[in-house]
């Protein structure tokens, strides 16, 4: 699994952040900084939801 942000569509809502602080985070400037691209299997389903969970749909995930 690789988290992907497209910078252009990210309006820096945190929502991600809020549900998995561990992957990902916005940084002084407001930009989503993923921390962990390739994430540990035991968040995998906490960033699935995260991802689905965007208002932006910026974030993607790849298999």
């Amino acid at each position: 699994m690789e988290v992907r942000v497209d910078p252009l569509v990210c309006e820096a809502n945190g929502v991600c952040e809020g549900l998995v602080p561990e992957v990902f985070e916005l940084d002084d400037d407001d930009d989503l900084q993923i921390l962990q691209p390739n994430p540990p299997k035991d968040v995998a389903d906490r960033v699935r939801h995260a991802v689905r969970s965007c208002p932006k749909a910026a974030l993607s995930i790849e298999e």
